[in-house]
C-alpha cells in the first residue's frame, strides 16, 4: 500500500485506515461485483473507527455544524465526516 505524497495529514490518516480495514476484511478489488457492497462497509467503519460520538458532540456544538471545521477538529476528512452523519442520519438520529 502506498500513500501519495500530496496528501495532508488528515487525509492520509483517513485514508490508511479505509485500506487497511479493506485488508482485514480480504476485500476485493473495487472493480468485482462485490465492490459497492465492500466499498460501503468499508467507509461506515471507518468514520465509526475514526469518530467517536462524543467528540462528534462537542464539534458539532462547538462549530454549531459547520463540516469543514468539524471535519479539521476530528481529524478526518470531510468525506468521513459526512458518512459518520450518514449514519447517524440512518440509525434515526437527528443531525443538522
Amino acid at each position: 500500500m502506498l500513500l501519495a505524497d500530496w496528501l495532508n495529514q488528515r487525509q492520509r490518516r483517513c485514508t490508511l485506515c479505509h485500506e487497511l480495514i479493506h485488508a482485514r476484511h480480504h476485500d476485493p478489488g473495487c472493480g468485482t461485483r462485490y465492490g459497492i457492497k465492500c466499498e460501503r462497509r468499508c467507509r461506515r467503519e471507518t468514520a465509526l473507527t475514526l469518530i467517536s460520538p462524543v467528540d462528534y458532540g462537542m464539534a458539532e456544538t462547538v462549530y454549531e455544524g459547520n463540516t469543514w471545521m468539524m471535519a479539521v477538529e476530528l481529524g478526518v476528512t470531510i468525506q468521513v465526516l459526512s458518512d459518520y452523519r450518514q449514519l447517524l442520519y440512518d440509525s434515526g438520529v437527528c443531525v443538522q
